[in-house]
This record gives C-alpha cells, structure tokens and sequence, in this order.
C-alpha cells in the first residue's frame, strides 16, 4: 500500500477511501467544467483565447475545496475574497462581485465573482470565478497604465457588492460598470460568461447532493485533511533550517531604482514559514503587491517543491505561515498602485523563495525562469478596442533536463493569443513570433529560449509595457550561466522595461523575452545535446 493510500485511509472521515477518491475528483470535475463554461462563454480574446481566468469550490466557512488548474497567482489570493463575502452576509441566491485589491482582489483588472451555493435554499458552498478583463476604466487603454502612482489611476475600484441580490440583479452596479470602461459590451458579456460559470457549480453541486447527502459535506471537510496530511509528510522530509535569498525589482514604472525583496523560510518539522522582513517599503509606482498576491507565489512553491499532485485546496494551506511589513511593497497601505504588483511582483516573490529552497531541495528547485510576465497592452482612447497579452520566455533549466523553450513561466500559465485571432480582432499585424536562439543559458542542462514578437499596430493607439528582467538576468544554478535578458523596441529603438506610449498608425512593437538560466557546469553537457541545439537552431 502507498502512502498515499495510507493517508487516504487515515483521515477523521467515516467516509470509505473509496467514496471519498470519488467525491473528491467529482469536485474537481465541477471546478474544471466552471472554468470550461466560462472560457467558451466569454466575448474577449483575453479570456476565451488566452484562458486568463481561474474557477474554485469553497465550502460555507470559506475554505477551498477544489480548483481548476488555472492560473497561480488567482487561486492563491481566492479565499481573501470569499473572506471578505463572508462578512457582508450572504444568501441564497446572491452574487457578490469585487476586485478591490485592499479588500479581496489582487490588481483592479482581476474581477472575481462569489456565488452561493445553496441547492435547498441553505448556503452549503460557494462557487468563485476570476478572471482578467482587458479594460476597467483608469488613465490608459487595457488598464495596466506603467506609471500610475496611486490605485485611482488604473481603473474602477469595486468593493464586495451585490452584482445579483438574492435572485435579482442590481442594475445599479452594472450600469456603474458599463459607464466606467472603455469597452462595455465586452466586459458585460464576459461577467455574463462568469455568472454562467458559478450557476454551473450551483446546479452540479445540487446533483451530488442529491446522489449523496450528508455525505457530500463530510467530504468537504476529509479532502481538506486529506491534502493538509499529505503536505506535512512531504514537509517533514525536508531539512529543518531557514534558508534565505534576495532579489530585486527593476525600477516601479516612476524610477529606475531597484526594490529589494528578500525572504527568510524556515523548515520546522511539518510546517513552513516565510517572512519578507528586509524587503523594500511600498514604492511609488505600480509594483506594490496585496499580500495575497505574496500568499499566491508562497503557495505555488510550496506546491512545486513537495508534490504537485496533492489535490490543491485549504489543506494544502494549513501548514503554511506568510508575514510582510506593513507598509512595505508586498503588503502596501492604500492608495498605493498596485495593477503591477499582481503580474510582476508575483514573479519575483516566487524567484526568490524558490532560490531560498534551493539549499534545502537542489535536487528539486530548477534555475531561474524568465522572472516576468511581458505586459503588453495595446489600444486606443477612444474604446474601439484594448488587446491584452502576456508573453512566454525561457524556462529554467531543471536538475536533470533542459528548459522549456517559449512558455509561461511561473505565477502564470495561459495560453497565447493566436496570430489568426490577433488580426481578426484588432487592428495589428503580427510580423514575426519566434524563438530567441542562444537566449536560454549554458549549463549541463540548458535554459529555455526567450521568444520574440513583432507586432505592427494599423491605427493610431497607446502601447504599454510592463515587464521585468531588461537587466538582471534570470540566474543559473550549480554553475549554469544566467539567460539572456529581455528588450522593448518600438520602431527598433529600445524603450523602458516599463513605458507608456502614444503611437501613430504603422509603428512596429517588438518584444524579446529573457531566457531561462542554465543548470550545472556547462562543460559536462553532453555533445550529441550540443549537436542537437546547432541542428534545431536553438543556438547561434
């Protein structure tokens, strides 16, 4: 008998392992079948192309029960949204929505809908829906505006309300909406896709109900301990010891100063605790990060670096401590801009708690990936249309293989947004997508390759940019040399890692992704691996 049937067979529930394996991937079955109602029902390319959004199950105390296997950096920070539902006092057949990153969100464009559970009129659950809309208002076209200074800068701000009361919409909050976007009937289709999303939850979780009983909400509580038993075995087999590391960020979008982020994460039996004292106070511009986004990026290393394949709810959770100075750049006080903080901050607080776990697991932690997410965003004024877009770089390289070449790395994983649909959709050519030769770094095993996007915009349009790694290279480990950073050009010139510009009808846009670094002494690779790399065109 595994392990894992072990701890299937341990936990407090009467529920037999066998019901329970049941229940639990019939949960996660409703949780996937949320995200894929919702990706087929949304209008935008961001959302129905990209996949940029997140679906979970949550019991009625607010504890995840079930997630898609969507995207990081929206399933860690969910439950301080459903947290903040709870104190407002729901009931059946409500749906709460919020994005305010103070009170539930993460950054402004995150907008997450809660809904109740209640098949017999008796909240058992909740149903919760993320997902990144292209525009919600602020001073630039696509939301994400580089040099915003505080929070009103980058769009509507909404606390927990009531989008739908009891049954009844509130066409109060959703006329708010539609009159604060550039694109409102894009954004009313896709709320609509989210809604959709959660009733699905609602109706499926009714079935179960019905077919199991009582039973169905004693295994709310078994997958819970279930998960939280198996992440402390994993836990107890790696060495007691704090192990620390730091890193920066390259300038906030104001200035070009570097932003300390350092952390401290201490091993102690079955737990695991991770303090940000040391890092910088909260910054001007854009990059500070609620902590739920650091609690994301924590989460999402904890996960890698004992097994993946625990199922990923409340219990995973449990074990897991998460602290920050008040004030500093991973827990601001308002009115601090944060729409950075989410898609680049989260990058560099997982960089660097995998660095420090590096000591304790080398066999486990792979070389620093490209360390950001590539913000483009493309539109015009006007709210004709705002094209979104994160873009995939290098890998980095893994103790016992090379790098993946041109993939999300890290806080996110969606997909990209096909050439076909690019140029259906908006006005933009793509001139080139490739792959960057030589930009993933030596080593016995090497870092995956940067990509390059040339894009051509046909209409008068503000571009942005957000992204990281133009001048601190993704590290190698164990003797592997650093990736190949990243560069902005428009119309070939270079521009700031974090820029905004007003730009005429036929200028070109290029971006180049950093590369992952390389993992061991790159004397020890392997020469049919190099004559393989000269024969893909992966090195000059």
């Amino acid at each position: 008998m595994s392990d894992k049937d072990d701890l299937m067979n341990g936990t407090d529930s009467e529920i037999d392992p066998v019901t329970l394996e049941i229940l639990r991937n019939q949960l996660e079955s409703i949780a996937t079948e949320m995200g894929h109602v919702l990706i087929r029902g949304a209008y935008s390319p961001n959302i129905k192309e990209r996949q940029d959004c997140s679906t979970a199950l949550f019991d009625a105390s607010g504890r995840m029960i079930a997630q898609a296997e969507h995207i990081p950096v929206h399933l860690g920070a969910m439950p301080d949204a459903v947290d903040i539902v709870l104190q407002k006092d729901p009931k059946p057949g409500d749906v709460f929505i919020v994005n305010d990153p103070f009170a539930g969100g993460t950054h402004l464009p995150d907008i997450t809908l809660v809904s109740t559970i209640a098949p017999d009129d008796e909240i058992i659950g909740f149903a919760v829906s993320r997902a990144h809309h292209a525009d919600v208002g602020g001073s630039a076209p696509g939301s994400m505006p580089p040099g915003a200074q505080e929070i009103y800068e980058e769009g509507l701000r909404l606390p927990a309300v009531r989008l739908i009361d009891g049954g009844d919409p509130n066409e109060a909050i959703h006329e708010l909406i539609r009159a604060n976007v550039r694109t409102p009937d894009e954004r009313a289709a896709d709320l609509r896709a989210q809604r959709a999303a959660n009733a699905r939850a609602e109706e499926r979780i009714g079935e179960l109900l019905n077919e199991h009983g009582s039973t169905l909400l004693e295994a709310f509580d078994a997958v819970i301990d279930y998960s939280r038993e198996r992440v402390e075995t994993e836990l107890r087999e790696l060495p007691n010891g704090t192990f620390r590391a730091e890193d920066v960020l390259e300038g906030d979008g104001v200035t070009d100063e570097d932003i300390p982020i350092e952390v401290g994460v201490t091993l102690d039996g079955a737990t695991i605790d991770v303090d940000f004292g040391g890092t910088a106070d909260q910054v001007t511009g854009n990059l500070n990060a609620p902590l739920s986004v650091a609690k994301s990026a924590v989460y999402f290393v904890v996960r890698a670096v004992t097994d993946p394949d625990i199922p990923p709810n409340h219990g995973c959770y449990e074990p897991v401590t998460i602290s920050a100075p008040d004030g500093s750049v991973l827990n601001p006080e308002p009115p601090a801009a944060v729409v950075g903080g989410n898609v680049e901050t989260s990058q560099r607080v997982m960089d660097v708690t995998l660095a420090a776990l590096a000591e304790a697991v080398p066999n486990v932690v792979p070389a620093g990936g490209q360390g950001t997410m590539n913000n483009l965003i493309i539109g015009d004024r006007t709210g004709e249309f705002t094209y979104y877009e994160t873009i995939g770089g290098g890998f980095g390289a893994r103790p016992d293989k090379d790098g993946m070449d041109g993939v999300q790395v890290g806080m996110t994983n969606t997909l990209n947004t096909p050439v076909e649909a690019m140029e259906t959709e908006y006005p933009l050519w793509v001139d080139e997508y490739s792959l960057r030769p030589s930009s993933g770094g030596d080593g016995h095993y090497r870092g995956g390759l940067g990509l390059e996007r040339t894009v051509t915009v046909e209409t008068d349009a503000t571009v942005s940019l957000l992204t990281e790694r133009r001048r601190t290279a993704p590290a190698g480990i164990d003797g592997g040399e650093d990736g190949a950073t990243g560069q902005n050009l428009v119309d070939g010139e270079t521009v700031p890692a974090k820029v905004s510009i007003d730009v005429d009808a036929g200028t070109t846009v290029s971006i180049r992704t950093p590369g992952g670094g390389g993992h061991g002494d790159p004397n020890e690779r392997e020469t049919v691996a190099r004559e393989r790399d000269e024969r893909d065109g992966k090195v000059n």
